[in-house]
């Protein structure tokens, strides 16, 4: 009898130390460093006829304020993500869609003198361009032929501006897999599949979850790929682990929060008997002493890069402590961000995101710590010019986000929080004056819309200032799309706030009122 163990994070997002930088005391119940303390721990335990395989399942370099630092202030110690991979002697990495936020050349960098493969087999030309190693990879262990074929969503070309994928084409994980998996199954004992995609339907009924757009493939893989034996999933950051429709499927949650295991126990003819899959959560885990060590500098120099002073505030609050009210009423902070897009758009309409609930926004005396928290994504804009119509449709997605009951009481619909948390596709726009009757069928609350003290009529044509990921329709926004763009602002939108404050180093903070929603009878 033989076990093999399959180890996987997946979503990590560069939260190598347990905090989300709020402060410098700040600690989690998460990060790298713990997870980092439980693999190792799980791969000194491996007995003789054991096999352990430990992967990296993508979106390992974008996310926390220390990633943050090396991409934009350090990008020399890029390679520092494969340095630790191989510490942790990891066996194969993932490209997940966020590896393409800060382009090619910083990947590369990201990437350089790696001794494991990354795998990619439905990114075409991602070998020509030096991020993929090959499409899949058979490790022999212990006389156990093991091949892990890695994917991708291909949903990443919505998502990222086309300089960012020079060269690249994202073709569907399922076809790709019913592609590979019956020839690894000739080739291997065991097949494996590594996606940095999560699941389209519940992975145990197959009772609809999204739209299928191709983004999430997971259900699908399950269900009409013959021959997988092992499923590893991500991007959607849930916390996932069991055997669905015969395969033993794990998805880890983000931020290390937790490590999935898969052990598959093969007899002497190397059949599989038996299979389990589960999450060990680093949350009661120390990290890692010796890599919390080596990164101890590090962490220092970050701390110290973000307490440092951007500018100064005065007249309404930006410090956001009611994120429902922010999202119901305006918000000064919002309205900032909206002000400071319109500037760089050269337009007066501009939408934005309070991204999650998180998000403390601005107090008097701002500083770059205050900024990465509350604007966590290396976004990109573009203004784009589009129909009244397509306005409105996008307002009524907006409308969508709020429930309402018969007494007027709102909270946020279940379709943005389950099966995954998704605040940030609710927008709130500047330039504008708009209402929502939450009392109205979703689709048809948008009950008044004016651009300058005029009703925007089907046909008007408006420019709009909005983030990349939103203009290429993503968050469900079909009316907007790249045909649309009249112009990009190819600087990032922490860039452009810091530049911002650094021109108006005292900037006063305006409560909106230009969003108006009815709840109940008057």
């Amino acid at each position: 009898m033989r076990r093999l163990k399959l180890l996987s994070t997946s979503d990590v997002h560069g939260y190598l130390f347990p905090t989300n930088y709020s402060a410098r005391d700040d600690t989690q119940p998460y990060g790298w460093l713990r997870a980092a303390a439980l693999i190792q721990e799980q791969q000194a335990l491996a007995g003789p006829d054991d096999i352990v395989l430990t992967i990296d399942n993508g979106d390992w370099i974008e996310g926390s304020s220390l990633a943050s630092y090396l991409a934009t202030a350090a990008p020399q110690q890029a390679a520092l993500f494969s340095k630790l991979a191989q510490r942790l002697h990891v066996d194969a990495g993932i490209l997940g869609n966020h590896e393409f936020n800060y382009g090619l050349n910083y990947l590369r960098a990201c990437e350089e003198d790696r001794n494991y493969p990354l795998l990619g087999a439905n990114i075409d030309g991602g070998h020509a361009q030096g991020i993929i190693d090959a499409p899949y990879q058979i490790f022999e262990k212990r006389g156990v032929k093991i091949a892990v074929l890695g994917l991708t969503t291909a949903y990443i070309p919505v998502w990222e501006p086309a300089t960012h994928l020079t060269g690249l084409t994202f073709q569907s994980a399922l076809a790709t897999a019913q592609h590979w998996v019956p020839k690894l199954r000739q080739r291997a004992d065991v097949v494996v599949v590594a996606y940095h995609g999560g699941f389209e339907a519940d992975p145990a009924t197959g009772h609809p979850t999204e739209r299928l757009t191709g983004e999430n493939e997971g259900y699908q893989l399950l269900t009409q790929v013959p021959g997988i034996d092992a499923l590893i999933t991500g991007h959607q950051h849930r916390q996932i682990a069991g055997v669905y429709h015969g395969i033993p499927t794990t998805q880890p949650g983000d931020k290390a929060v937790a490590v999935g295991e898969i052990d598959l126990t093969l007899d002497d003819d190397l059949a599989i008997v038996d299979r389990q899959a589960r999450l060990l959560k680093t949350a009661t885990v120390a990290p890692a002493p010796a890599l919390a060590h080596q990164l101890a500098p590090l962490q220092a120099t970050v701390e110290d890069w973000l307490d440092q002073p951007l500018g100064h505030l005065t007249g309404a609050s930006l410090e956001v402590t009611d994120h429902l009210a922010a999202r119901l009423h305006g918000h000064a902070y919002l309205n900032f961000v909206n002000q400071v897009e319109a500037a760089a758009g050269q337009v007066d309409i501009a939408a934005t995101a309070l991204f999650n609930d998180d998000v403390q926004g601005f107090a008097p005396n701002v500083t770059r710590r205050q900024l990465l928290n509350s604007y966590p994504y290396p976004n990109t804009l573009v203004v784009e010019r589009i129909t009244g119509a397509d306005l409105k449709a996008a307002l009524e997605r907006c409308a969508s986000f709020f429930t309402c009951d018969d007494q007027g009481h709102i909270g946020v619909s279940p379709a943005f929080t389950t099966p995954k948390v998704e605040l940030y596709n609710y927008d709130v726009y500047r330039g504008i004056d708009y209402t929502f009757d939450l009392r109205q069928p979703v689709g048809q609350r948008v009950t008044r819309l004016t651009y300058h003290d005029a009703p925007v009529t089907a046909d008007q044509s408006l420019d709009v200032v909005m983030n990349q990921y939103r203009g290429n329709g993503g968050g469900d926004y079909p009316m907007f799309n790249a045909r649309k763009v009249i112009r990009e602002i190819n600087t990032s939108v922490v860039d452009l706030i810091q530049t911002y404050l650094e021109h108006h180093p005292t900037t006063t903070g305006v409560t909106p009122h230009n969003l108006h929603v009815i709840s109940q009878e008057p």
